[in-house]
């Protein structure tokens, strides 16, 4: 069966991104979608996403005001595409339905699965996910996490404290979800489903490889976010079967802490992202400048903590 390559257009404008409603006698017709149409022969991807959003909306972007979000493969039984989602912030003039489709714009908050086709869980994900991942510092304290966040602002923190033993751990999270909510980041537990199921604030969990491995199934209501740490394909796949909204991968890159790990490098890291149905985060040896090579090679950002806080647990400037 031949593969459709989709070029799909994410529209930002403010905090909110443009939807369209699929007319009802089309494939899958009356569900909600990203702007966006096949890419013709002979055409690049850019082309494809100006061309089609001028032809459904009447927005203008050059095609170079375009940034990658992420590609999935899927195969809805009686058609294979590839979609090939970007994203732009520089859309000009005003939306206007071309093709008879009703428009809107909608916050990445209000998406949700059952109204989109199957295939786009994924790019909502991406949409909602920011594009770096923080992680504490295995010894950070709170008075540190504190300045680290107001400093910083991140989208998302995950609270990794190892040292911890499970009721200060669960002494430290409630602090820290004051500390998130009062800067609007969304803060993850790391390796405590139940934990994060119960304690009001926290927005999801994020999963090491030995406890992900165990299971068939996902451990967290679908409002909840979940994630995963993986080193390979089939680690990948796992977190895929037991409904992960996203994946860490690396080593990619030499870190300070794991001199002479295996390193995956950008090329592998690459092929395995191409591959994924799922967003992920570029790990290991990442800071902010990296963060276009990452997305380049299919990233949906950067993970870790040295880009946001340095040795000593206090933000750093990242050059």
């Amino acid at each position: 069966m031949k593969e459709i390559h989709v070029a799909v257009c994410v529209v930002w404008r403010g905090d909110r991104v443009l939807i369209a409603r699929r007319p009802d006698h089309a494939h899958q017709g009356g569900l909600l979608e990203f702007p966006g149409g096949k890419v013709e022969a002979g055409e690049s991807v850019q082309q494809a996403l100006s061309r089609e959003l001028a032809e459904e909306t009447g927005l203008q972007v050059g095609e170079d005001q375009w940034q990658p979000v992420i590609g999935i493969r899927h195969d809805y039984g009686d058609k294979r595409v590839f979609l090939d989602v970007w994203e732009t912030r520089e859309a000009k003039g005003e939306p206007e339905s071309r093709e008879g489709q009703p428009l809107q714009w909608m916050g990445p908050g209000s998406m949700e699965d059952p109204h989109f086709p199957a295939a786009n869980r994924p790019i909502i994900r991406a949409v909602r996910l920011p594009r770096a991942l923080c992680i504490t510092a295995p010894d950070v304290t709170v008075p540190q996490l504190a300045t680290a966040i107001a400093t910083e602002r991140p989208g998302m923190v995950v609270l990794r404290a190892p040292g911890l033993d499970g009721a200060d751990y669960l002494t430290m999270a409630k602090e820290v979800v004051a500390l998130c909510e009062a800067h609007g980041t969304a803060l993850l537990l790391h390796g405590n489903a139940g934990l994060a199921a119960s304690l009001p604030g926290v927005a999801g969990v994020h999963l090491p490889w030995l406890q992900a491995k165990e299971l068939s199934e996902r451990p967290l209501p679908g409002d909840l976010w979940l994630g995963v740490s993986c080193h390979d394909r089939a680690q990948i796949e796992q977190a895929e079967a037991i409904g992960a909204d996203y994946v860490t991968l690396g080593p990619v890159t030499e870190t300070p802490t794991h001199p002479g790990a295996g390193l995956l490098g950008w090329e592998a890291f690459a092929a395995l992202a191409s591959r994924a149905r799922l967003p992920v985060f570029a790990l290991g040896g990442m800071n902010r400048s990296r963060l276009s090579r990452a997305m380049a090679a299919g990233a949906q950002g950067i993970a870790g903590i040295r880009f946001w806080m340095n040795d000593n647990q206090r933000p750093q400037e990242v050059q």
